[in-house]
This record gives C-alpha cells, structure tokens and sequence, in this order.
C-alpha cells in the first residue's frame, strides 16, 4: 500500500503553476478555509472575553424560499453550504444551486446565478442539498466554480455572475459524459469541485442502490481551470489491467459501481499532490458478487495534481461492508513526532479511526496494524480475514457492539441493555452484516461524518466532532425481478430500532455527541466534551445526578479560530439508521435546530451556546472585512433557509 507505478488516468500535461502568495488572513477561500482543509483561521477579535456579546448582524434569506412557495412540490433540502470570502464578497450557493455573491458587512446581494440544475429532478441520495463552490484565480481573471446536482461543471465570472463562455460549452462542462450506466441526477450528481493549482478536481455522488449489483462508477476527473479541457481522470474501480484490478475478482469490476469521492479533498502546491478519500463500492452491505479487497474504495489516495497520477494509496477498509464510507476532508499539516518533523496528513472516519501518514511518501506515522476480524455467514460472502487498525491516536468515539459499551447508569438499566443487546448479532468493529441482524457500532452515520474535523497547526491539536450512531445490518435475499443482488439491506423496522432503545434512550454508553482534542505530535487525547446536555431530564434518568450526556445531533463541523473552538450542530438530527433517541419530549420540546458550541481550546470548557432558529448540519466559516470579524453559517432548508452573520456590536472589541 505504499508508492507505486501509475494507473488508471489519462494526462495532459499543464504549465507548472508556481504556488501564489497566501491570501489574507481574513479570507476563506476554501470550503474548509484553505486547500489544506485545517477549517483554521488565525482570526482573534472574537475571543472568551468578549464571546457573551456576539449577535445577529444579518441575515440573508435563500432565494430557494420564493422557488418552494410557487413550487410547493419542489422542496430544498437543508442548507448545507459554507460560504466562501475573497476580496471583499462573499459567496454562497443554495441547496437548489443557486450560486449568489454578498457583500460581507450588510448580506446585501450582489448578484445570483441560478443554473437550474433542479429542473432535472430530485438529486440522487440526499436530494437537492448542495455543499459548496469553489474560487479560482490567475491573478486578474477570477471565477466561481461550481458542480451542479445534475452533472455539469460551472465557471461562473466572480465579478459579474456571467458564465464564462470560453470555459467548456458557453461556460459549462459535462462531467458526466462517457460514464457507463449514468442516469443523470436520479443516480449520478456532482459535488463540490477542488481547486488545485490550476487544475479543477470534481468528484461525485453515485446512488447508494442496494438492490443491484452493477452502478456507475464514481472516477475523479480534473479540468483546465481557464478552458475546462479534462486534462485527467483517475478511475476509483480499476479497468482490467491496470493497478489494483487484481483485488477485483471473477471480473466484478466491469459492473461494481459506487467508489466515488463526494466530500472534500486537500492539495499540497509544494509537491503538487492532491489527496482524495472514497467510499464503499455497490452494493454497501453485500459484497459476495464483487468479491477480493476492491481497491480503491475506501482508500486514501494520493495523485500528481497535474496529471492524476497515482502516488500512493492506503485502503482503510477491505472489502467494505459497513457503509464505511471516508466521509471527511484529509487534513495536511506537520507533526513532530519523536523528535521528527513530519508533513503529514490525517484522515478522520466513520469507524472513529483517525489515519495519519506521511503525505509525500504514504508511511503510516504510527504502526496500522492488520488484525483478524469476525466473519460472514452469508452465503457467497468472502470477508477480509483482517482489517487495518491504527495503534495511534486512540479511537474518538465508541467502537463495537459490545457489553462493556453498554448503559451502566443503573444495574436495572444494564440488565435490560444486556438482554437487548442478544437479540442481535454482535461484536467487535467490523462484525459483518447478517441474515438475523447485526447491531453495528459506530453506524453508517458515524463515528465522524462529512463534517470532518479542524486542525491547529499552531498547537498541533485535531478537534473532531462526533457522535455515538449505532446501526442495524440485517440482510435478506433479493427476488430476482427487483434486483439484481443476491442480498441486500433490509432495513431497520420500527421493531428493530426500539430494540436498540429503552423508552427512547440507547442501550449504549454516553456522550451521545462529542468533541475530542486530540495531540497530533503525540497521538494522545488531550480533552474530550459532550456537546450538547442530552436525555438528562428523561424519566428513567431524572434522579440521578448526571454530568451532560450529549445532544443528539445530525452532522457536525467545526471551525478553529486563533481563540475559540466553535462546533456547529444540528441538534435532535433527522433520518439515520436508526433515528436518534427522541428525548426532546423529556427536555426542550422544540429542540430540533442549529446550534454553535463554542469552547475554550486548550480545555474543553464549554463557553457558550448559540441556537438558530432552524436546523442545518452545514459548517461555520469566518472572515474579517473593514476590520470587523464575523462568524457566518447557513441554516434552514426548506421553506426557511438562510445564512446568519454574526459579530460583536461596535465599540466592543
């Protein structure tokens, strides 16, 4: 899993891009604030001491609002988007596609660009939710990049709102073109595009079909940032012959699908290397007709940014059957680690890993060790006989199904926990899907999500969120008129989940939600705070005294600055499997909303509690404009999105 040969890519050579002088300190330019994806700013105006005065200081309404209230039909989803500053404007794009540019001290707009993407249908997997755009610039020539819920690639003039005639097809590129099986929107959709260099790097998302065995294939293609000329595409499942097409066995990767990149990516301008994590190949859950480890699903890959060349590789999963998607950004940063400075990158995951290695060479920082794990029972399912586990940093989340992860509040509640627990098949992570159901912890929500994590590269610190998500595997056959898997998820009935739940509180250990600190130089946990109280004033826990359990939460993403920690949630989160405990009955009857932890760094102390007035998973983001900072994020969906603006009130500083 180290250095290897090139594969699976088709290049065309760029002119070498020197790296240009890092933006101000103000900007963020990045969905994740700079291409190392870090979600730091070294802004400090807002700190501990002055924290209590943060207010509104504008609001600006999604024009998605107007598009739903004519069209009742046509509903957004949450608004996911963080916005990016440059050069004194702010931009946003809508859950609908709506791409607008603000002026940062006011929300007042400047322009919008609504490509219509939605006239296409709804989405494929979360429907019509939109992540994020992109900022590219030569200098002079500045352009909004932005990959459409329907498959096309953007440029969109940053100045003007225009599309960029020069830039593919009258300013638009499909990125779709030449995959096999892609019907466009219903089961293939873009996501947010990467700026590297000049190069434009957009991954996807392939539908999470459980019935088929055959899906398009989620390949990563880059393009010419000026003309929008593909120049590359990296192919996630290997055509015969290339690298990795022998972990691809009995020809399975002529028609395993999936394997697509639909969160973030980093880039290191200095070696010119772009890192990229991937996700579970079709179908999520059985595996028994794409049998062998599936490379490269469920990998952190390394390429030559200019020319898609495969640098290194490590798969973090084999043979994936959990829905162990890499969900996050990669982080880069640089580590001491006995004595040794280290360019590294990191990679949080659903399983609760945090995977750290060397980022030009792929040499894991501390020893990931293969050990044995449980196995199949299914038929025709072949299991990897061992999986990866890192010996460093310590897991930040709960893992396995387990008896010492289950409630201990009171011997009653361990007892009734226990004999719940039985009802399924449990174990160890990594405890493989089963006819009679497996109880999997963490679940396809995470342990960490698309949220990711943030890194201080002035301490060397990681703060992940997180939250405890079991979730029930439970296969059964498929008739062959609906599908073509031999197998495939069942679902969790309504009986399954309050098996998993006593009066609607978990049979597993809190915090239900989670902040960990975590020492990149040492691997070591430094601090680690429930987010949120959570289920304290339910009634089988009402006299006992209690420190917070944690809320629980949909997503969650933070966002570093030079002073404070600031962890957005959506609290009492929607869908999953299975639902959260609803303990909102037993506490704030009207719960579900956005909500911003801010924290104190170094300890973990919570400092204060920001509540929106509606819910959204979606990132905070920061910036400084005529020597004002702000703390902006997106939240609502629906019929009530906006983006909030926060800062302090004049004179207070």
């Amino acid at each position: 899993m180290g250095v290897a040969v090139a594969a699976s890519f088709l290049a065309r050579a760029v002119a070498q891009v020197p790296p240009a002088s890092p933006p101000p300190a103000g900007e963020w330019r990045h969905y994740a604030g700079d291409a190392a994806g870090t979600k730091y700013s070294p802004l400090s105006q807002i700190s501990k001491d002055n924290l209590q005065s943060l207010t509104v200081a504008w609001r600006w309404p999604s024009p998605d609002n107007l598009i739903h209230a004519s069209d009742p039909g046509l509903r957004p989803g949450r608004f996911e988007d963080t916005p990016l500053m440059v050069k004194g404007t702010l931009y946003t794009v809508t859950s609908l596609g709506i791409v607008a540019a603000l002026d940062p001290a006011s929300g007042r707009t400047k322009w919008t660009y609504d490509p219509r993407s939605y006239d296409a249908g709804r989405p494929t997997n979360p429907g019509f939710v939109v992540r994020g755009v992109a900022y590219w610039s030569d200098g002079s020539t500045e352009r909004i990049l932005h990959a459409t819920s329907d498959a096309y690639l953007l440029s969109i003039d940053a100045r003007t709102g225009v599309l960029d005639s020069a830039f593919g097809t009258n300013g638009r590129v499909d990125i779709a073109a030449g995959l096999p099986g892609v019907v466009r929107a219903r089961n293939f959709a873009g996501r947010p595009p990467f700026v590297a260099g000049d190069v434009i790097v957009v991954g996807n998302t392939v539908a999470d079909l459980v019935l088929t065995k055959e899906n398009p294939p989620g390949h990563v293609r880059a393009y010419d940032a000026r003309t929008g000329h593909r120049l590359w595409e990296f192919r996630t499942v290997p055509k015969e012959g290339e690298f990795g097409s022998d972990t691809w066995l009995e020809g399975s990767a002529a028609y395993t699908g999936n394997t697509n990149v639909w969160t973030g990516m980093a880039y290191d301008p200095e070696l010119d290397f772009l890192y990229f994590p991937t996700s579970t190949p079709t179908n999520d859950y059985y595996g028994g007709q794409r049998p062998g480890d599936n490379l490269f699903a469920e990998s952190l890959v390394c390429v030559k940014a200019r020319t898609g060349e495969r640098v290194w590789h490590y798969q973090v999963v084999h043979h994936g059957l959990w829905d162990y998607d890499l969900p996050a950004t990669p982080i880069l940063g640089d580590v001491t680690v006995d004595g040794r400075r280290i360019k590294a990158v990191m990679q949080v995951s659903k399983q609760a890993f945090t995977y750290v290695f060397d980022r030009e060479t792929g040499t894991p920082v501390w020893p990931i060790v293969e050990r044995p794990v449980p196995q199949s029972s299914v038929p025709r399912e072949r299991t990897s006989p061992t999986q990866p586990i890192p010996t460093k940093p310590p897991p930040f989340d709960l893992q396995g199904a387990i008896e010492d992860n289950l409630i201990d509040f009171t011997p009653a509640l361990r007892t009734q926990a226990l004999n719940q627990l039985r009802l399924f098949e449990h174990g160890p992570l990594y405890t493989p899907p089963s006819l009679k159901g497996t109880l999997a912890l963490p679940g396809i929500q995470g342990g960490g999500n698309w949220g990711g994590a943030g890194f201080d590269p002035e301490s060397g610190i990681l703060y992940v969120p997180s939250r405890m998500s079991p979730s029930v595997m439970r296969l059964r056959a498929v008739e062959p008129d609906r599908g073509t898997a031999l197998y495939a998820q069942a679902g969790s009935t309504a009986e399954l989940t309050a098996a998993m739940t006593i009066e609607g509180l978990s049979i597993f250990k809190p915090p239900y939600s989670r902040v960990t600190a975590i020492d990149m130089h040492r691997g070591t946990h430094v601090w680690m705070s429930p987010v949120g109280n959570g289920p304290l004033r339910h009634p089988l826990l009402r006299n006992l005294s209690l420190a917070p359990l944690g809320d629980a939460i949909q997503g969650g993403s933070v966002l570093i600055t030079k002073t404070l920690l600031f962890v957005g949630v959506s609290r009492l989160g929607i869908g999953g499997s299975p639902a959260p405990p609803l303990w909102a009955e037993w506490g704030d009857p009207d719960a579900e909303r956005k909500v911003i932890y801010v924290f104190h760094k170094a300890s973990g102390e919570l400092l204060r509690v920001i509540e929106l007035e509606n819910a959204s998973v979606a990132g905070p983001m920061t910036y400084l404009h005529n020597g004002k900072q702000y703390i902006v994020v997106a939240a609502g969906g629906g019929a009530e999105a906006e983006v909030v603006a926060f800062s302090l009130p004049s004179g207070i500083s």
